[in-house]
This record gives C-alpha cells, sequence and structure tokens, in this order.
C-alpha cells in the first residue's frame, strides 16, 4: 500500500492551474492555519490569490508534498507524470472525465488506464476528487469553503461524494472532525487504503464512511479486521441502489433479496456499524467518538414533561432499544430527589419541581443512572439565543456535568428537536465527558447503532467472479445435484411416456405430486398437481399438465414448517444466501433473513432467530420443534454446492424446505448456472 503520510500531512503545496478553484486551494489551506509554502503554477506567471505563480513545476524550490492538480483531464495526464519524476509525495485530481463518464465517453476508461500508470508509485486521490481537510495538523487541499477548525482528537471521514463532504464540514452539532476526505472515482487510491492509514493516527476516535460502492471486497475485509484489532468504530452511510446486486427475478430468492440486502450483509459481516441518514450518520461518530459501543441496548430517559417521556417511548419503537423498568436503588435514590408527588417510572417526567435547582437536578439525573444502564438521556431544549434569555438552562449543562463527574456513568444531554441544541453548549457538554444529542428521533437512532452487538470476525466473503449467462436447470437435476452435497430429497422417478405415470407413482408411494419440468414457476404455468393418492388419480391429472417430461416425486409428511433457502450471485459483495418463509407463504409474509456466504452455523442459526417463524421453529403452542440440526444441514448442503460451483453458478432456491420433527427435505429446487 502506498504511504500517504506526505500527501496528507505536507510541508509544502503545489497548486496547478489559474482558475478561481485554484485560488480557492490557497484560501482554504490559510482558513485551516497552514503555514508552510504555498507555490502556485501557471505558465503565465499571473497573481493567484495575491501569490505570484511560478511558470512551472521545475521552479518551485524544495520537494513537492502535495500538489492540487486544476487543468482539464488531458492536461492532468502530463502533469502527474512531471510530479512523479520530482519526486511529489502525492496529488489530488480535480478534473472529472475519466472512468465515471465512461457510459458517455469511450475514451474515458483510457484516459483512467493512463493516468495510473502515470502517477506509477506516487500516491493520487482521485480524479474527480475535491480533496482533503486535515484539521488535525492545520492544512488543507480543498477548492471550496469549509467548516473545519483545528482539533486535537475527532473522528475522520471519508466520502465517495464532494458535496456531501462540504455539507458535512458545516455541521454545527459539535463533532470535532479531524480529517475530511473525499475520493473521488479512486483510480489509484481506494476508500479503504486511505481508511487503513488513518487507523494508524491515534488521533482518529472513529471513522466515518460515505460509501457508494464497494470495489475490492478483500480491501475492506482488511480494513474491518485492522479497526477492529485497534478498536476504533467504523460507520458507515451505504447510498445508491446498484442494478448489477438484482438478479433476475426467476426465483423468490431474487426477489426477496434486492439490490441492497448484498451491502447490508457484508457491512453486518464485517462489524461496520451502519447510519440509514446523515443525521443518523452524524449522531452515531459523535457517540463513537466519545464512548464508543455502547456496552448494551438498555437505556434511561428523565425530563420534566410527560410529553417528551411519551416521545421517548414511542420514538423508541422499532429500535432494538429498551427501556427497563426502575431497579429498587432507582426508584429509592429518586423518591429521596423527588418526593412522593413524581410517578417512578422510565422513561420519567420529574415535573418542574426541581427546575433551576441545579442541586436537586443533580441528585435526580445522578439517581437515574445505573450500572446496568448503557446511557442516561437528559432531555431538554435549549431556548433560542437570539429571541430568548437562555441563562436558565445554564443550570441542565452544569447538572449535567456534576452527575456525569459523581457517578462516572455515560449521559447525554438530548434536545427533542435538532435545532435546539447551540452548537456552543454541545461542546461544553462534549468536553466534560457529556454526550451532546441534536435530535430525539436521529439520537435514539444513533443509540441503536451503537448499541448493536457485530458480528464475530468472519471468514473472507466467497467472491462473485465476472458476470456470466446463466440458464435454468430442470428440477430433478437441480435436486440431484444438490444431494450430492448432502440435501435430503424425496423419492421422485422422471418419466416421459405419461401413460407409466400411475405406475411409477404406485411404485414410490402415495400421495405423490406431478410436476412438468423445466418450468420455473409451475403453479401458474399449469405444471403441477399435489396430493394426489391414488393411481387413478395420477393417470386423470398427468395429460393435463403442460407439455415436458413428468416428475413423479412422493409428497413429504409431517410438515412443520416450510422455509425458503436461496442463494443469489451478487456482482457487487459476494453470494447472498437468504433464508425466509417458504411456500405459499413467502410472497405474502416476505420474512427473510440474509447473509453472505461462506456462513458458518452459529451466524445462520443467529440469522434464524430473527425470523418471525423463528417460534414456529421452535415450537408453537404444543406443536415439536423442527430438527434445527437438519435444517442447518440443508443450508450447509446448499452453502457446499455454491462453493463447489461458485465460477458458474448465478442463483439457487429451495422453496419449499419442509421441515419436520425429525427431517428438512427439498420439496422443490431451482439452480441457475452458465453451462
Amino acid at each position: 500500500m502506498r504511504d500517504l503520510t506526505r500527501l496528507l500531512k505536507p510541508k509544502s503545496i503545489a497548486v496547478i492551474g489559474g482558475g478561481a478553484w485554484c485560488a480557492s486551494i490557497i484560501s482554504a489551506a490559510k482558513q485551516i492555519g497552514f503555514d508552510g509554502p504555498l507555490h502556485p503554477v501557471h505558465p503565465t506567471g499571473k497573481q493567484i490569490a495575491g501569490h505570484k505563480s511560478l511558470r512551472s513545476l521545475e521552479e518551485v524550490p524544495g520537494p513537492i508534498d502535495a500538489a492540487f492538480i486544476g487543468v482539464n483531464r488531458h492536461a492532468t495526464l502530463d502533469v502527474v507524470a512531471q510530479l512523479r519524476r520530482l519526486k511529489a509525495g502525492g496529488a489530488i485530481c480535480f478534473a472529472s472525465g475519466f472512468s465515471e463518464a465512461a457510459a458517455e465517453d469511450a475514451a474515458a476508461q483510457d484516459l483512467q488506464t493512463a493516468l495510473i500508470e502515470a502517477a506509477g508509485e506516487m500516491p493520487i486521490l482521485g480524479p474527480n476528487c475535491y480533496g482533503f481537510v486535515n484539521a488535525f495538523d492545520g492544512c488543507a487541499i480543498w477548492p471550496d469553503q469549509h467548516g473545519c477548525s483545528r482539533v486535537q482528537r475527532g473522528v475522520a471521514i471519508l466520502t465517495q461524494s464532494s458535496n456531501i463532504a462540504i455539507n458535512l464540514t458545516m455541521q454545527n452539532r459539535g463533532l470535532p472532525i479531524g480529517y475530511m476526505l473525499t475520493c473521488g472515482n479512486q483510480a489509484q487510491t481506494a476508500q479503504t487504503d486511505i481508511a487503513l492509514q488513518l487507523l494508524d493516527d491515534e488521533r482518529v476516535t472513529a471513522i466515518g464512511l460515505h460509501i457508494e460502492g464497494f470495489g475490492n471486497l478483500r480491501g475492506w475485509e482488511a480494513l474491518a479486521q485492522k479497526a477492529r484489532t485497534k478498536g476504533v468504530t467504523l460507520i458507515a452511510l451505504k447510498s445508491g441502489v446498484s442494478q448489477q446486486a438484482q438478479a433476475a427475478a426467476v426465483s423468490h430468492t431474487a426477489s426477496l433479496t434486492g439490490s441492497d440486502t448484498g451491502a447490508d450483509a457484508f457491512l453486518q459481516r464485517l462489524g461496520i456499524r451502519r447510519a440509514r441518514s446523515l443525521p443518523v450518520f452524524l449522531e452515531s461518530l459523535k457517540l463513537a467518538h466519545q464512548f464508543g459501543p455502547l456496552s448494551s441496548n438498555r437505556i434511561a430517559s428523565i425530563s420534566c414533561s410527560g410529553g417528551e417521556a411519551a416521545l421517548a417511548a414511542d420514538t423508541a419503537q422499532g429500535t432494538g432499544l429498551i427501556f427497563p423498568p426502575l431497579n429498587p436503588r432507582q426508584a429509592k435514590d429518586l423518591s429521596a430527589a423527588l418526593g412522593p408527588m413524581v410517578a417512578m417510572a422510565n422513561p420519567l417526567d420529574y415535573h418542574t419541581y426541581i427546575w433551576r435547582d441545579q442541586a436537586a437536578m443533580t441528585q435526580a439525573w445522578a439517581a437515574m443512572a445505573d450500572d446496568e444502564i448503557a446511557m442516561t438521556l437528559l432531555v431538554s431544549d435549549y431556548p433560542r439565543a437570539d429571541l430568548c434569555d437562555a441563562s436558565d438552562w445554564e443550570c441542565v449543562t452544569q447538572a449535567a456535568i456534576e452527575a456525569t463527574r459523581r457517578t462516572g456513568r455515560p449521559f447525554a444531554v438530548v434536545a427533542s428537536l435538532a435545532e435546539l441544541l447551540p452548537e456552543q453548549t454541545a461542546k461544553t457538554l462534549m468536553d466534560h465527558g457529556v454526550g451532546a444529542i441534536h435530535g430525539l428521533d436521529h439520537g435514539l437512532e444513533a443509540l441503536d447503532v451503537m448499541s448493536r452487538p457485530m458480528a464475530p470476525p468472519a471468514e473472507p466473503v466467497l467472491l462473485p467472479g465476472i458476470d456470466r449467462d446463466a440458464e435454468l436447470v430442470d428440477e430433478q437435476s437441480a435436486k440431484l445435484a444438490l444431494a450430492a452435497h448432502g440435501l435430503t430429497i424425496p423419492p421422485s422417478v422422471v418419466v416421459t411416456d405419461r401413460s407409466t405415470a400411475g405406475q411409477a407413482a404406485a411404485d414410490i408411494g402415495f400421495p405423490v405430486a406431478l410436476k412438468t419440468l423445466g418450468l420455473a414457476h409451475k403453479t401458474g404455468a399449469n405444471g403441477l398437481a399435489l396430493g394426489l393418492t391414488t393411481r387413478a388419480e395420477v393417470e386423470v391429472a398427468a395429460p393435463r399438465l403442460a407439455d415436458g417430461p413428468l416428475l413423479v416425486e412422493r409428497m413429504v409428511a409431517g410438515t412443520l414448517v416450510e422455509v425458503l433457502v436461496g442463494v443469489t450471485r451478487d456482482p457487487a459483495h459476494g453470494f447472498v444466501l437468504t433464508l425466509g418463509a417458504g411456500g405459499t407463504m413467502t410472497d405474502v409474509l416476505r420474512d427473510r433473513a440474509s447473509l453472505l456466504i461462506p456462513a458458518t452455523r452459529a451466524e445462520v442459526t443467529a440469522r434464524l432467530k430473527d425470523l418471525n417463524i423463528a417460534p414456529l421453529l421452535e415450537g408453537f403452542r404444543g406443536n415439536p420443534p423442527v430438527d434445527l440440526d437438519a435444517l442447518l444441514a440443508a443450508i450447509d448442503a446448499v452453502q457446499a454446492y455454491v462453493l463447489a460451483n461458485a465460477e458458474r453458478v448465478e442463483e439457487v432456491e429451495i422453496n419449499p424446505l419442509i421441515c419436520t420433527q425429525d427431517n428438512a427435505i427439498a420439496a422443490d429446487a431451482l439452480i441457475r448456472k452458465a453451462q
């Protein structure tokens, strides 16, 4: 991996080009406190932002640690090659029109290849890249305004969108941003390459990743492993709906999996926490910066309003957070602080009896905290300082700080509306170890993100390989192929002369099903007859089914639960294993959980427990439980088949897998693979 130290912590910066963007580079560098030499370079020698430019890079005195290349894409290639010859520490390639424009410009990909060759071992960010702000060391290569200021410790944020990066620097939530970096189209240096190096900076408390696409999956696995080792939390905001990941919906599995499921499964597997919006992303990073992952999902809330207490409880619905009942110690101490007029509960409404009494507020808030509570929320909205006298609310700030000091437990002041927690107040709270949460809804979502248990380290994912044309394998061939890897299938026989179907059924044993082979969806195509119990019924049904070879199969008895087990090849993330409600309930319940192959039995078991049908698997209302070992063995068989046929398989589905008290048998199977 290339060393990015000189590029990200430059002692000198060259700015190549003469437009307003290049002038902004000089302004942004000065804004953050850069005090090294800035060398604008332009062939006319004109003034740029008050600096007389040099006419060529050869005129730059001393080494060039970092360069901003603000010229067109064709000229960029020559400048990169020149910087490489001068042994520069790295460059930001601002121009667009490289691989990101390949769909519109046939020459774009060739230009990107040439750019990589021109750079050689010299690191470059981009192209189509804004650069970075380093607020730790006071340097920036950033062709626009930014909202960063110097910090000693803080988070690093890496985005694949320059505009989102600009907006994030303007946040006023008190989040200390140490690095803001944009990655462009990552011709040479990937987002993971940058993040891997930032993990070695002990000032970085957490890393936020705005991701449009993953690219090299092995790079992400390496990043996740190093972050675990370093104890640094990774938080992702994954955007974009990849059409690549939307497999042709031949099976239920493909329609259930959807384009985002693979990304979600990949992030879960890596132990990267996922936020679903920019505000939750920022609030999660603030929590990660101050507290790291929460010890549990158990939280408490105290406020002076019954409405806020109810709002906190309601807003937590749909998350994994819980408000446990007060324990005897909490109830006793709260009663001592608040008196008999307050109903003891969590969330707690302490009314206004102690308002403005800082000592009493501290006592009550300290009483609410407990060793079994991961975070105690102090709900309070500060009035607008431009219209109101906010001095009375200083007691909130000081009581929160003192309760934190007194108990040593995690506290956070939460404004129900994000705009009602001033930035300076948030910074004061955070400087004294108190969390500052902007918005009850986004804050609770962030607490949910930070409280979820992360998956243990997993094997590398099975890579998806290249795209290929796939064809449908008939059901009997699919079942036999899966049976070779350990799947249990019912007794069956294929007949081409339908007059022999009755005898074949009698030989197999009733009841039987008749299926026309070669149809992906047999019910809608008149390719299925079920529950035939006599030879005569078979002889009547057989000629009425759709044309094609006929599979005569004994039906499975003793059904307790029908399960779907499917795999789709997701070109962006690997092979997605989907588990869910099977049979006729697949489309009705849309109950599913997904993970990536290979998955251990422990991982599969955990995802099975996430399903709505989990109670049926465990035994429900007097019914016995299914044979879990048999179910897991069937899932193992599907994984084994995919692992053995990864270069050709596109899709596998068993639906339904019939789970009984002592077995798990595939009643139907589908495979699509390249021939």
